[in-house]
């Protein structure tokens, strides 16, 4: 089969599509004839070597993370799906595979597709979609009334937690470019802040949280954004301890790196009063099925910003990788 491989750390030119063996699906997992894979900044992160001390893969392997298909075959034990059904899934973080014309998916980690989607808009949720929903549902526990700070909202990630944000009915101030102020305001954004002409921190105050999806400068000046005993989860600043221990499942070596990795982090949280949580979110079928019931009744949208053909998979990650995509960027395998 033809997928899309990583040969060694660094450039695009570490990369290339060939023929590998296909996959056979083990006890509890199926075989997905994938139809779109959607693509994501830990992609090319992946490829640069920079996740290399929470997952070095053996390689060369086959990259990607999250799919739609049709499922073509079933391993010993697997009682979730059948021959023929449309699933979307996260695929296991530890194996990937999604970059490719067949890949193996546990059947824990997959859900039926939406019935109001396509392949490649189903391709575009799991990851993204997941990462908002634990983020705001199960970390920040955001609830009606509250109100949360999503700067960059117009990307993948946030057009997902603007959207579940408000759905659980709180108040949602974002950041935006003019080219994404209609975007974001359509999802369902209550203030934008153009990043082009304002600073958010004059802008904004008393919010109960915020979900970082920038890291950075944009990471050290939200704190003054929150009200005392605000909280804070990311996705793009420093991992600290309980990454490691509740995310990754590792031991005290890689929670005491974090420690120290995020320290700066965590003493300016410390000194707004508010708290530090930087998040991995974990594959499941049963949030995948959740999101898909919200999407088939029109309480989340899927944005796309443009869908490449699988023999330009280079050319999509480096698109995605300028930072300029609003919503997913998704290749189309077959």
């Amino acid at each position: 089969m033809r997928a899309f491989v990583l040969t060694r750390y660094g450039g695009p030119e570490c990369t290339a599509l060939a023929d590998v063996p296909q996959p056979s699906p083990q006890a509890g997992e199926f075989l997905v004839r994938v139809r779109a894979a959607g693509l994501n900044p830990v992609d090319f992160k992946t490829r640069a070597g920079a996740l290399k001390i929470i997952r070095n893969y053996p390689l060369p392997i086959v990259m990607g993370n999250e799919l739609s298909g049709v499922v073509e075959a079933l391993g010993p034990g697997t009682t979730r799906f059948a021959k023929g059904d449309p699933v979307f899934a996260r695929v296991d973080k530890d194996v990937m595979g999604a970059f490719a014309e067949y890949a193996v998916v546990h059947e824990d980690h997959a859900a039926r597709m939406p019935a109001s989607l396509d392949f490649p808009s189903a391709a575009a949720v799991p990851l993204a979609a997941l990462t908002a929903l634990q983020a705001l549902r199960d970390e920040l526990h955001v609830s009606a009334g509250q109100r949360v700070f999503i700067p960059g909202g117009a990307g993948g990630v946030g057009t997902f937690a603007i959207q579940i944000a408000r759905y659980l009915g709180a108040l949602v101030a974002t950041t935006a470019s003019p080219r994404g102020e209609a975007l974001v305001k359509r999802l369902g954004a209550d203030v934008v802040i153009d990043y082009t002409r304002e600073r958010f921190e004059d802008e904004l105050s008393g919010y109960d949280c915020a979900v970082d999806l920038l890291g950075g400068d944009t990471l050290a000046r939200l704190w003054s954004v929150l009200k005392p005993g605000g909280r804070v989860v990311s996705i793009a600043g420093m991992p600290e301890p309980v990454t490691a221990r509740k995310d990754l499942k590792r031991g005290s070596g890689l929670a005491a790196l974090f420690w120290v990795a995020s320290l700066t982090t965590r003493l300016r949280a410390r000194r707004h009063g508010a708290s530090y949580r930087y998040l991995f979110m974990h594959p499941s079928g049963t949030d995948l099925a959740y999101l898909a019931s919200l999407i088939d009744a029109r309480k989340l949208e899927v944005v796309i910003d443009r869908v490449f053909p699988f023999a330009e998979t280079k050319e999509a990650i480096a698109y995605l990788e300028t930072g300029h995509a609003k919503g997913k960027v998704v290749l189309a395998i077959s």
